[in-house]
């Protein structure tokens, strides 16, 4: 089963996605092909790489994931595909492949498909296509490229200890309002070792308890939880937090952890 997954910030208004879709299903018609999404921020590789990150391990292994973010053409920038943990990527390397991986890549190939100069504004619908679709269909990385080592590294902003306090900030703010922190479980536990805590966020806000699920405050109450993401993350039960408690991205949250 040939599965390609999608993750683009081409929208749903214009024509751009469903011709994405037509090329795919014209060189594969068997494709499965299943959204992401399409509404990523224009260019906004990190929103782009956190929504990713989030959604492929839950993929059958051999699954392909084409990234399109930023992808016009540029003397500067290479297209890529490389293998992950038995999963294919194929995208432009504008550093969204050092934010979406922990780890380096198990392989990576720079593209060496011949571009069609009448889809030089739109790389997506030849280039990505072609590789993704011959991916899907078995073919192996070297088949498509040639080898290269590495990928264009970018940095996100990462949380900062300070002894009993990690400061960190808004990172993603998906579709219900609830505000997702760059404050991850694995370093909450670690910092916090069994104390009781503070969340504080916007001066005077604050929360001293983790819930395991959404519902466990009365409604229209706040409430910090880890999600699917693994990521501290500020909710509303059956409410809009970002709006209501007038949080937005990169702004700054603090835990304190108490003796």
């Amino acid at each position: 089963m040939a599965i390609i997954t999608l993750t683009t910030d081409l929208g749903s208004k214009d024509f751009y996605q469903a011709a994405l879709k037509g090329s795919i299903l014209s060189i594969l018609p068997t494709a499965t092909i299943v959204d992401v999404t399409h509404e990523v921020p224009s260019f906004n590789i990190s929103h782009a790489a956190f929504v990713l990150k989030n959604v492929y391990p839950y993929f059958p292994k051999g699954t392909v994931h084409l990234i399109g973010i930023d992808s016009v053409f540029s003397q500067h920038t290479k297209y890529i595909a490389l293998k992950h943990k038995d999963h294919f990527f194929v995208g432009a390397d504008n550093g969204v492949f050092s934010l979406l991986f922990e780890e380096k890549p198990e392989e990576i190939v720079e593209l060496n498909i011949m571009q069609d100069l009448k889809y030089l504004h739109f790389p997506l619908v030849d280039i990505f296509v072609k590789a993704a679709t011959q991916l899907a269909k078995g073919a192996k990385l070297k088949d498509i490229g040639v080898a290269t080592d590495g990928v264009e590294e970018r940095m996100l902003l990462a949380p900062v200890i300070e002894r009993d306090i990690i400061r960190g900030s808004v990172i993603y703010i998906d579709t219900f309002s609830n505000v997702i922190t760059n404050i991850t479980k694995e370093l909450f536990t670690k910092i916090q070792r069994n104390r009781d805590f503070t969340l504080y966020f916007r001066k005077s806000e604050t929360i001293s308890q983790l819930s395991w699920h959404y519902n466990e405050v009365p409604e229209g109450e706040k409430l910090c939880l880890f999600g699917i993401s693994n990521h501290l993350e500020i909710a509303i039960n059956k409410g809009k937090a970002s709006g209501l408690l007038g949080l937005h991205l990169n702004d700054i949250v603090r835990v304190e952890f108490h003796p």
